[in-house]
């Protein structure tokens, strides 16, 4: 190996967190080289929200046509779904994204890109492409990938990279995991004209919520015509030519199901276990993720990591906030840290689940006195005009302070109206400063004031 190459920062990674940083480094002055070993642009670019968001829309385009007589229009034959159109626009969007972060990445002055896969020789040592680099700051963003429990691993299963390639209509779609990505792709190839089945180990899909939201979203994807097996343990998978087969065991039906293709969905593992960390100082967690502070430093002097590795978040959104927090310490004088962000997420199922801060069964077993403002879709004006009643908005507020602890939307637009109450709850601000707001009327966001003047105890 030649002499090390040396740099005043090294980025590894171009998920969301990666080239925004690596492009602030160079922006300040740091002889900056950033590295990627596959696709420009990371998970969310080519696997994840761009690709699968791209998709969602077209099968709800396709959803509503099918809905037609509701709104007073008919098309004549049946609605049919050509699924290569469908895959030519997401990846018509993907190489735009793609293309356009790495055209960025390589146009940007003091910065080097470097494509291959890099690893730890030391603290502030990499090797790349059998070239020895240094520098004193190195920033890990190497993401995450999916994971299959061994019991699958026998069989021609797909994960949401692989699926997002299809160029036929699966005729039965079982999913293993009734999460985020299975119920996004379980409903999507509904709408495209799949039989879908999801199997889900826990007593209800999307477990990390509470009860009543789950069953809310899971009989609204019932109504579409996705099946659903809960309780279901011991999971495992044949083969026999273009039939898999599921097996397991479960509280109540058939313990098998055929189908003709298989998505797991059975979480992420961080991408650390191949970047030579044991040649350093940096830790990890139990979980294999990289340990980092407050300010998403690790271990190792001059050593962060930001994004899915360090399993503080593992959203673009959270990706991007841990690229501002570092910058901020680093080049701002701003003391950033983690715990500072409030919990926000969505589930792109059509519609919508949405969420903020503290869950209900979290506020029950605190000693708060909380408030919750509740009201059903179907009581909405502007969602019954649409003809999305289905869902509900649910928020709690702190009685004694008056703050906004959580908020959870199942609904049509939740996805962007949760924000308002958002923004009040990182503005430290009362829940009276948006209950006493004069809302558009009509829209979805003016019943945000209406349910918040109507609070009471939570039982």
């Amino acid at each position: 190996m030649s002499d090390a190459q040396h740099f005043d920062a090294i980025v590894i990674g171009t998920g969301q967190a990666g080239p925004s940083l690596a492009a602030r480094c160079a922006s300040v002055g740091l002889k900056t080289a950033v590295i990627e070993k596959d696709k420009f642009g990371g998970t969310c670019v080519n696997t994840g929200c761009t690709p699968t968001k791209a998709m969602v829309a077209s099968a709800r385009a396709i959803h509503m046509a099918r809905r037609g007589d509701q709104f007073g229009f008919s098309i004549d034959g049946e609605v049919t779904v050509n699924i290569k159109k469908v895959k030519a626009r997401k990846d018509e969007l993907v190489k735009n994204s793609t293309e356009g972060v790495e055209n960025w990445l390589r146009s940007t002055e003091n910065l080097t890109v470097i494509q291959g896969h890099a690893r730890f020789v030391d603290n502030h040592s990499i090797e790349v492409n059998g070239e020895k680099l240094s520098a004193e700051k190195i920033f890990i963003n190497t993401g995450a990938r999916p994971f299959a429990p061994p019991a699958l691993q026998a069989v021609d299963y797909m994960t949401n990279a692989e699926i997002l390639e299809l160029e036929q209509v699966p005729e039965h779609l079982i999913i293993i995991g009734g999460s985020y990505i299975g119920l996004e792709f379980g409903q999507m190839f509904r709408r495209f004209g799949s039989e879908v089945t999801v199997v889900e180990q826990g007593e209800e899909i999307i477990g990390r919520e509470h009860p009543d939201t789950s069953q809310t979203l899971r009989e609204i994807l019932e109504q579409e015509g996705i099946n659903f097996r809960l309780n279901s343990k011991c999971i495992s998978a044949t083969q026999s030519g273009q039939k898999i087969t599921v097996n397991f065991d479960c509280t109540s039906g058939p313990k098998q199901i055929n189908g003709t293709h298989l998505l797991v969905a059975t979480g992420r593992r961080p991408n650390s276990d191949n970047l030579g960390l044991e040649n350093t100082d940096i830790e990890l967690n139990e979980r294999g993720y990289i340990s980092t502070n407050d300010k998403l430093q690790t271990t190792a002097n001059g050593v962060w990591a930001l994004g899915d590795v360090n399993g503080k978040g593992a959203f673009t959104h959270t990706a991007y906030n841990d690229f501002e927090i570092v910058a901020a310490n680093l080049f701002d004088k701003d003391p950033r840290k983690v715990s500072d962000r409030i919990l926000n997420y969505a589930l792109y199922t059509d519609p919508s689940l949405s969420h903020i801060g503290m869950y209900e069964h979290e506020a029950r077993k605190s000693d708060r006195n909380v408030l919750i403002g509740y009201r059903e879709m179907s009581r909405i004006a502007r969602a019954k005009e649409r003809g999305e009643t289905q869902g509900f908005i649910k928020i709690l507020v702190d009685a004694d302070t008056q703050k906004i602890l959580g908020a959870t939307i199942v609904g049509i637009d939740g996805d962007e109206i949760i924000h308002s109450l958002l923004d009040i709850m990182y503005a430290d601000q009362p829940y009276t400063v948006i209950s006493r707001a004069v809302h558009i009327h009509p829209t979805i966001s003016e019943l945000i004031p209406t349910i918040l003047q109507n609070l009471e105890p939570l039982d």
